[in-house]
């Protein structure tokens, strides 16, 4: 498991570094020296992701412990988006208080201080996490599926989802149409644009996937004028 987050990662994140080089030309002129310190943090953290995620795949497969299921009639099939959401909202609300915490200054300092070491962040930036801050992105996706019953291809969109998107919020660039990201669905759904103002003013937009949070807590400062 260790090796596959590493080479998910590598791939992801080489995929649209690449693809930002061909469609944004300079945009990470001269952040050779960041982006190797981004690649050697993202390589730790998918060493703390993956023993995890090692541990509950070996569970779910040798002990039955998790609420992971195969057979697509085991629930309703309306479950299965229900499923998703319910996975990408938990994630997201444990993502949003954990975040905020970091930015307590202590704990700023002590970890979250290495992910907006990366200015601006990269597509590398990613996983560019010191190790307790990975620790606490490892536990909640392997802690979901002992509760939360999800088919083993729903499991596998949210990580895709989880994978992307994390990879895209950081890579400096917009890719989603502006109608999109201005609609009234966008006004809901993180992307770079909204990512990118946390990363120039710190104390705001704290969410991963949707604004909720942000919103009910006083958060949202909207979107960057810069992408």
């Amino acid at each position: 498991m260790v090796l596959i987050v590493g080479l998910r990662y590598l791939a992801t994140s080489g995929f649209f570094a690449w693809l930002t080089g061909r469609l944004h030309p300079g945009l990470y002129q001269g952040l050779d020296r960041q982006v190797k310190a981004e690649i050697g943090w993202s390589l730790v953290s998918a060493a703390i992701y993956g023993l995890p995620a090692g541990l509950v795949a070996w569970g779910w497969q040798n002990r039955g412990w998790t609420q992971i299921y195969t057979d697509v009639s085991a629930w309703p099939l309306w479950y299965l988006p229900l499923s998703l959401f319910l996975y990408l909202f938990a994630h997201d609300t444990w993502f949003y208080w954990t975040h905020r915490w970091m930015h307590v200054p202590r704990w700023f300092k002590l970890a979250h201080a290495v992910h907006h070491a990366s200015r601006p962040p990269t597509a590398w930036a990613a996983m560019s996490f010191h190790p307790i801050e990975a620790l606490t992105g490892a536990l909640v996706v392997p802690l979901l599926v002992f509760v939360i019953p999800v088919h083993i291809g729903v499991l596998g969109l949210v990580l895709l989802i989880m994978t992307v998107m994390g990879v895209t919020n950081h890579m400096g660039w917009e890719m989603f149409p502006r109608a999109l990201v201005h609609s009234k669905a966008g006004n809901w759904v993180i992307t770079a644009t909204h990512h990118q103002r946390h990363h120039d003013e710190y104390l705001c937009n704290f969410g991963l996937y949707f604004r909720f949070w942000d919103k009910l807590c006083g958060t949202d400062r909207g979107l960057s004028p810069r992408l």
